[in-house]
């Protein structure tokens, strides 16, 4: 099976702020990297790519990880970027390749547009809000915290080394390897070394998974948790008593713009611990490669459920030894995005909802079944979707579900590692679906599922095509 070619790397704009950020000049940099000053001015102007052996030289003299050249930040923020200017208020719209020269060459500038737009939003949705009766102004936040905690994520890739490093050690230091037994080792450590009590919550008050009153020291667990359910939910009490230090540093560092916010953080933290703790990283990222990411031996393996194996493959981005990068959703029949993490530099825009072909959607037609598609971007980058319904809720035919659609996904070229794509012809062009970020900022005319025009023009429909075609503004008369 042929591969996708590797991407060439190049340096663009970054290495010349590096370089003025250590106070070197061209031929000071050439020298210390053993190179001539010219091949030094050319790969600074992109004109030539970053072969191995310079980009572990420059790594190893500028003191930056190898990744600091890749291209996916750059990409994320040109996505950002594309979807504030795409705003009806904006009116103006950005190329595909105008917003990545101006997130490549001009970060800060990029960044300052894209933080700008999102105080504009938040103004906006202020402004609407007092001008109705029924919302006081006290009640609004200066900012959406979902969105807020799920920036926090993305920036990071969706690793945080410091929660993965004390999990790893609590792990093997309490005897842990997986969430098979380790409800009840967790449960003894919550009486002995902070006096909680576990106690099973009724039926009819088991809405929350997990409700602790710090008063009397009770644990309230929902009774239709699983055991692994059951393990993670302990294992989050566990990270918001034991290490909370660690956490409220973290949320600190992070500068959230309001209590809501932090608070949430925190909990998304606890959460990460959790995971970390019941599916150690060194273990977890040696099995996921033994087993060729089946999501499905994974989660027997550990004991814990598809969702929570999905968003822990999603995290293994630790240096000198990452897995597969990820990206991974959570919807529900709506559209509604619940969680969304990305270790890649695969982003939907959170304007104009997300695209309906994409397989995450298709899931929820076949319940239970593990779905794949190799869908491709307006830009031409082709990745690789493994997608899943699961649900959630109590026992009885009264008690409340909810259904979501999983998804997990990296780019086409990691997709030999994943045993869902045996039998699939990744390299051929045909087997891809076209999807784009969102009907907003999508570049492609002709999709039939097109649900408004993109910014920037009209769409009308060609009544003998039966899809949708673009003319201008001007000429639509209005």
């Amino acid at each position: 099976m042929a591969r996708p070619p590797v991407r060439k790397i190049y340096a663009h704009a970054k290495l010349r702020r590096l370089r003025a950020e250590h106070g070197m000049n061209q031929v000071e940099l050439a020298r210390s990297l053993g190179i001539s000053t010219s091949y030094l001015n050319q790969i600074e102007h992109s004109q030539r790519p970053l072969t191995a052996p310079v980009l572990l030289r420059i790594a190893e003299v500028l003191g930056v990880d190898p990744e600091f050249f890749s291209e996916a930040a750059e990409e994320r923020l040109a996505t950002d970027l594309r979807a504030a200017l795409g705003d009806e208020a904006a009116g103006v719209s950005a190329s595909a390749e105008e917003a990545v020269a101006v997130a490549r060459d001009h970060p800060e500038v990029a960044r300052a547009l894209v933080a700008l737009h999102h105080r504009y939003r938040d103004a906006a949705e202020q402004v609407a809000a007092l001008a109705s009766a029924d919302s006081p102004a006290a009640a609004l936040p200066p900012a959406e915290p979902h969105d807020e905690v799920r920036d926090f994520f993305y920036a990071h890739h969706n690793h945080i080394g410091p929660l993965d490093g004390e999990a790893e050690r609590a792990a093997r230091d309490w005897g842990l390897d997986s969430a098979q037994g380790a409800a009840d080792v967790l449960r003894r450590r919550l009486a002995d070394r902070h006096r909680v009590t576990v106690v099973r919550a009724s039926p009819d008050r088991s809405a929350d998974a997990r409700r602790f009153d710090a008063e009397s020291g009770l644990l309230f667990l929902s009774p239709w948790l699983t055991e692994g359910q059951r393990a993670f939910q302990l294992a989050t009490q566990l990270a918001l008593l034991e290490y909370r230090p660690l956490l409220d540093a973290l949320v600190g560092a992070a500068a959230m713009t309001s209590a809501q916010a932090a608070a949430l953080a925190r909990i998304g933290l606890a959460n990460y611990f959790a995971g970390a703790l019941l599916m150690p990283y060194g273990v977890f990222q040696s099995a996921a490669e033994e087993l060729r990411y089946d999501i499905e031996l994974l989660q027997a393996r550990f004991g814990v459920g598809f969702e929570t194996v999905c968003h822990r493959l999603s995290t293994l981005q630790r240096s000198g030894r990452r897995g597969v990068p990820f990206s991974f959703l959570r919807v529900d029949r709506a559209g509604n995005v619940s969680k969304r993490q990305s270790a890649t530099d695969f982003h939907f825009s959170r304007l104009g909802g997300t695209c309906p072909l994409w397989t995450v959607y298709a899931a929820f037609s076949s319940p239970g079944r593990v779905l794949t598609q190799v869908a491709e971007m307006p830009d031409g980058k082709r990745y690789f979707w493994v997608a899943r319904t699961v649900t959630r809720g109590g026992a009885g035919h009264r008690a409340p579900r909810a259904e979501f659609a999983v998804a997990l996904g990296c780019e086409l070229r990691h997709a030999h590692r994943l045993v869902y794509a045996e039998g699939i012809a990744l390299d051929d062009p045909r087997a891809a679906t076209p999807i784009g970020l969102g009907c907003r900022i999508c570049e492609r005319r002709d999709c039939a599922q097109r649900a408004r025009p993109p910014a920037g023009g009209r769409l009308a429909v060609d009544p003998d095509r039966r899809t949708y075609v673009p003319y201008p503004v001007e000429a639509s008369g209005g």
